[in-house]
């Protein structure tokens, strides 16, 4: 399973966004609570247009490398992934293997939002999903990164396994 980078928060869980911004003593114009140097509102960063990823993948789907794509919406790594799978099969999904971006340990650490909350709510970083054959992971990431600029940077994130459902591993690295 392949990771391509997300812009942002992309859209997702923006009720607990309002929610934990409500209950923090920043509003949306405050400056950027985690960056001293950034010029941006916390306001401007979290509705950071989504990134678009059809220009990265097309070229890989038309070669017909790719076994699912799941776009991490509402619902997060929890409820999206499973319904690029075949029933028989889950996922492990290794956290520890792309940076957290900054907006999402804020939230996290500002509205005291779970791990596995987050897995399911956020896209934490992780804006596409790539399901692709292992024999085929040296090429398609290869394919992938050479259109990073129109889409995101890739990464390893994981791999299909027997059974159901999404195991999401080192959640204790998003403390």
């Amino acid at each position: 399973m392949l990771g391509l980078s997300s812009s942002g928060v992309h859209a997702n869980g923006f009720s607990l966004v309002r929610e934990i911004v409500a209950r923090s003593p920043y509003t949306y114009s405050s400056p950027c609570p985690w960056s001293s140097t950034s010029t941006q509102t916390l306001g401007r960063v979290l509705v950071e247009p989504t990134r678009i990823y059809v220009a990265q993948v097309l070229p890989v789907c038309r070669r017909g490398l790719i076994k699912g794509l799941s776009h991490i919406t509402g619902g997060g790594f929890i409820e999206n992934v499973p319904r690029v799978l075949p029933s028989d099969l889950g996922c492990v999904i290794d956290v520890s293997t792309w940076p957290w971006p900054d907006v999402f340990k804020w939230l996290k650490t500002q509205g005291g939002v779970t791990g596995l909350e987050m897995a399911r709510t956020f896209n934490n970083g992780i804006g596409m999903v790539v399901v692709v054959d292992e024999k085929e992971k040296e090429r398609v990431v290869e394919m992938l990164r050479e259109r990073e600029g129109e889409g995101g940077e890739v990464y390893e994130i994981g791999k299909v396994v027997k059974g159901k459902g999404v195991e999401m591993r080192n959640l204790e690295m998003w403390a």
